[in-house]
């Protein structure tokens, strides 16, 4: 992993079982810094550069708990999805390019907002947010 060293530690059982070594600072090493995301009422999945999948929080577990839930803290997110999907995973990842969408699975409807994240200005992989969304909902222009 170019400029992120993944550290596995067995201290914290839930969201966030690793720490990750951002240049010389650890992110994440104090989790109590990170403990609200733990229960956030949207899916948060956050993966390195080649797409091993860092950190879950609950609602991301439960989301793919039939693939394994927090099991897949580890493992790749490209093994996770079938060829053309993978395709674009695999070019979102190498341009670093946000990709923002909805989608509808057994009457649910969810806004995906999948973007990179950066480590000390570093690019360090991506970020998935998986949020509910209504059937309707108010749109607000501002000025």
């Amino acid at each position: 992993m170019t400029g992120l060293q993944l550290i596995f530690l067995s201290f914290h059982q839930t969201i966030f079982s690793s720490v990750f070594i951002c240049g010389d600072k650890p992110f994440g090493e104090n989790m109590t810094d990170y403990d609200w995301i733990k229960e956030f009422p949207a899916s948060v999945t956050v993966c390195d550069t080649g797409g091993v999948i860092l950190a879950m929080n609950d609602r991301s577990a439960k989301t793919f708990e039939q693939d394994g839930g927090y099991g897949l803290i580890g493992s790749n997110l490209l093994d996770c999805h079938p060829d053309l999907a993978r395709d674009k995973v695999e070019v979102l990842l190498a341009a670093h390019q946000k990709n923002v969408y909805t989608i509808e699975k057994n009457g649910v409807r969810k806004l995906i907002f999948q973007s990179p994240w950066y480590c000390n200005g570093a690019y360090a992989g991506f970020v998935e947010l998986s949020l509910e969304i209504p059937d309707e909902m108010p749109h607000f222009i501002r000025s």
